[in-house]
């Protein structure tokens, strides 16, 4: 091989673009212990959580997901309306239930104006984003679906994912939150107080989707979340299944 042939194979070698070896996944906040397991079953797969808002935003701006998992059914809808991703791979994998939390040692709280009012004293409720973060979206509906919404709309401390409402309680920052079931398991700081019926909200679906640069790999993890195997795990985290089957 002489010079001119090396160093066109080098140019060549520059100018192609990299690849990435890896299946990034962007899935909502409260998937993070089952997430974290489920990618451990294969190589090269990296998961960025966050508020399902936050993320769908993101990969409507470009961001290089190749499987999205939203906690609510109306941003996977703007992402299938601005074919971000594949409509043809979306799938319902798990549901949850929505929960009012208070900090260790407290005692379970009536879902009544005056029962809230007084466990709420001068503190604040913690919740997501009531526009954007699933779990605050179900909060605002369960809130107003039980005539609870005037009282609290005023006395909201409203975070980016339902995680940071969930560490607001469990920190001593408000004395109550909203959060999903599941997420009281990952911190012994907090109790739950109350469950909303299931009526008073849509019903709480995950659901998972390719984007237009997922590939067979990430066909993988999505299918792997809906096998025997993946249903396991997410059973194990508190999760529940689909809401035609939990609901």
């Amino acid at each position: 091989m002489n010079l001119r042939t090396l160093l066109l194979g080098l140019a060549l070698a520059l100018a192609a673009p990299t690849a990435r070896a890896e299946v990034l996944v962007f899935a909502a906040a409260s998937l993070k212990g089952p997430m974290d397991r489920i990618a451990a079953q294969f190589d090269d797969v990296v998961v960025s959580y966050g508020g399902s808002g936050t993320l769908a935003r993101q990969v409507s701006l470009g961001a290089p997901a190749d499987l999205v998992l939203l906690a609510n059914t109306d941003w996977m809808d703007v992402l299938i309306e601005g074919a971000h991703v594949d409509e043809g791979t979306v799938v319902d994998f798990a549901s949850n239930r929505l929960v009012l939390i208070g900090p260790k040692g407290a005692t379970p709280v009536a879902l009544q104006a005056d029962a809230l009012r007084l466990a709420l004293g001068e503190g604040r409720l913690a919740v997501g984003l009531t526009q954007a973060v699933p779990a605050g979206i179900y909060a605002k509906a369960a809130l107003q679906s039980l005539g609870l919404w005037d009282g609290a709309q005023d006395r909201l401390a409203e975070v980016d994912n339902v995680r940071a409402a969930l560490a607001l309680v469990a920190r001593g920052q408000t004395p109550l939150g909203i959060v999903y079931r599941t997420d009281t398991r990952v911190s012994d700081a907090v109790v739950e107080l109350a469950e909303f019926p299931v009526q008073s909200h849509p019903p709480i679906r995950y659901l998972g989707a390719l984007t237009k640069t997922g590939n067979a790999d990430a066909q993988a993890v999505l299918d792997y979340l809906n096998s025997p195997e993946g249903q396991t795990i997410l059973a194990e985290a508190g999760f529940l299944p689909p809401p035609d089957v939990a609901q």
